[in-house]
């Protein structure tokens, strides 16, 4: 379960080079709706299941959180930051997620999972932001206001579960037209249609609604369903880690030794937060 859906943040660590390499440039909110609404819409006719009761103001927020105003957010600072400086400010989802879960969920987080989810942010920091990187206040807040919305979404999808007998693609595809009804208004109204869309741009837009929407999104709600959601948020650590990877081997980057230093750390602090140290002493205990 833990890699399964550790393969989420993983395919979402392309969207900074999809968004850099392949999308017209000046146009979030566009890519926000391209992302979210073609792929609700092709979850809902593969599963063919539409929200009952409660579940529609639910999937209606859950949507808003995690795709109507992350998804915008995330590109806005993407394109306003360097890439490194907007994935550290998405590494400190884990720590917003620690303080609502014992806030929504009365979950009290240990000292071990929050101290490994400030290890990774340190760690992402290290690996990422170079000695020359710009600060734009917009782009800051939007990185934060992101990790902030993603993070309330995460524990509010935790505390709510699922409907019993509808599975995670379902939930994915709700939230997914529901955010990008969300998108849509906005995106017309403020950006328009880009001029530039060749047939580069329409396969970045389809990798990053098809694998990074609808595939993603469906072991991501999955795995949070599952897995306690403090731990589940340290493996977002893995979408800035395979950022810089991809970096490396597409465009021409490099790793110097306190980057690596950086990427050990915060591959220790995603892996640290999977375990629960009683557990091992437990076991080795009866050994």
């Amino acid at each position: 379960m833990i890699a399964a859906t550790a393969l989420a943040p993983a395919v979402w660590g392309t969207t900074y080079v999809v968004t850099t390499e392949m999308l017209p440039v000046g146009h979030p909110m566009f890519a926000a709706l391209m992302r979210a609404l073609p792929a609700g819409l092709l979850a809902l006719a593969i599963t063919r299941t539409l929200p009952r009761g409660s579940w529609w103001w639910k999937a209606s927020i859950l949507g808003v959180l995690n795709i109507g105003m992350f998804f915008p957010l995330l590109f806005f600072a993407a394109e306003r930051l360097p890439g490194g400086v907007a994935a550290t400010l998405g590494a400190a989802q884990p720590i917003v997620v620690a303080a609502l879960a014992a806030m929504v969920l009365s979950e009290r987080p240990t000292v071990w999972r929050l101290s490994w989810a400030v290890a990774g942010v340190a760690g992402v920091g290290l690996v990422v932001i170079g000695p020359g990187a710009g600060f734009d206040v917009a782009g800051v807040l939007a990185g934060l206001a992101g990790a902030v919305a993603m993070a309330l979404g995460v524990t509010l999808t935790k505390r709510w579960g699922r409907p019993s007998g509808v599975g995670p693609m379902a939930v994915a595809g709700w939230q997914l037209i529901a955010g990008g009804l969300f998108l849509l208004p906005l995106a017309l109204l403020v950006e328009g249609v880009p001029a530039g869309i060749d047939a580069r741009a329409v396969l970045g837009y389809a990798w990053l609604g098809v694998v990074g929407g609808v595939i993603a999104y469906t072991l991501w709600f999955r795995g949070i369903g599952a897995l306690p959601v403090t731990s589940t948020a340290l493996l977002g650590l893995l979408s800035p880690l395979v950022a810089a990877v991809l970096g490396v081997v597409l465009l021409g980057e490099f790793f110097n030794p306190i980057q690596m230093a950086g990427f050990v750390l915060a591959l220790a602090a995603l892996l640290a937060g999977q375990i629960t140290p009683g557990r091992i002493s437990s076991k080795g205990h009866s050994a």
